[in-house]
């Protein structure tokens, strides 16, 4: 009975170890960041939804990316500032599992965005006198709606048995929110599935992700190659460099944090924590800032909304 209580008991957050006392000051940095990503992404959002010249597919995926971005962000914002700012370490464990769901589901689904993107700078170079055709509003949708089911239900299987397993181990997390990898090792049962499943789904979404879209600018890069003007060929280049860079920074620190946590093992504490943090909040902080500094739609609908033209 003690056991099932005690299994039953709230994990327990970890902000920076060492660092306890300074706390309050590294989270002015966190807040400043987490109200820039709510600041721009939430302005890439109403934007779209309020400028009719934003109404194509390209700003259709960039909304979605945003709503992605958004989402992480307060998904993982209430207990990092809760830790760093309150010292308030404890979590309750469906809480926590809940938590770790959509950290992994919008990581997954953000990768299904970058994905669609890609297609659709494939489909705008490789054949742009078929493009609304091809991209409707209708098909838009069915590809946003598979980039939402592929990350929610493809999550589901390991996550699910976290709450039924008995946790009778030391209920310190190791970082300031729930990870899957992080709570299934808390378990007292054979987590054998837990540990396979997400090596072969990171290989069917992350990884074959990246290696479509790497195809798919290689074809476009031929096609643009084969276009006689240099001006044209870099109009049509242009097009794709704020989604190439966004590409690069989310798959950059996707890449970075994997081989931190495979062969970093020796690496200081502060290192994994940090590689973390750079994880979640790099890319939906980054995001629109490219994509303003980038897109000339942007920026013009960005100054017709500040300066209050119609």
């Amino acid at each position: 009975m003690m056991w099932s209580n005690y299994s039953a008991a709230p994990f327990l957050l970890t902000g920076f170890l060492g660092s306890e006392a300074i706390h309050h000051w590294i989270s002015i940095p966190f807040f400043v960041i987490y109200f820039s990503i709510l600041f721009g992404n939430g302005t890439i959002l109403l934007l779209i939804w309020s400028d009719h010249g934003l109404h194509e597919p390209m700003y259709y995926f960039l909304a979605v990316l945003a709503g992605t971005d958004l989402g992480m962000t307060l998904t993982t914002m209430p207990t990092v500032l809760g830790v760093l700012l309150l010292d308030h370490r404890e979590i309750p464990q469906s809480a926590c599992f809940t938590q770790s769901y959509f950290i992994h589901t919008l990581s997954i689904v953000e990768s299904g965005v970058l994905l669609a993107m890609a297609y659709d700078r494939f489909i705008a170079i490789r054949a742009p006198l078929r493009y609304n055709s091809i991209l409707t509003n209708s098909r838009v949708m069915k590809i946003g709606l598979w980039v939402l089911m592929r990350g929610f239900l493809s999550l589901v299987p390991p996550i699910l048995p976290l709450y039924w397993f008995p946790y009778c181990r030391s209920h310190v997390l190791s970082h300031a929110f729930c990870l899957h990898q992080d709570v299934m090792k808390l378990a007292c049962a054979d987590i054998t599935f837990n540990h396979i499943y997400p090596v072969v789904l990171v290989a069917l979404t992350f990884f074959l992700d990246v290696l479509i879209i790497v195809f798919s600018y290689i074809l476009i890069l031929k096609t643009v190659m084969g276009i006689a003007s240099g001006e044209e060929r870099a109009k049509a280049l242009n097009t794709c460099v704020s989604h190439i860079s966004c590409v690069l920074v989310f798959y950059i620190t996707v890449i970075g944090l994997t081989f931190i946590h495979r062969f970093g093992k020796h690496a200081p504490h502060v290192v994994h924590i940090t590689m973390s943090y750079v994880y979640f909040l790099f890319p939906p902080f980054m995001n629109p800032i490219i994509y303003s500094v980038k897109t000339k739609q942007i920026q013009k609908s960005i100054i017709r909304l500040f300066s209050g033209k119609k």
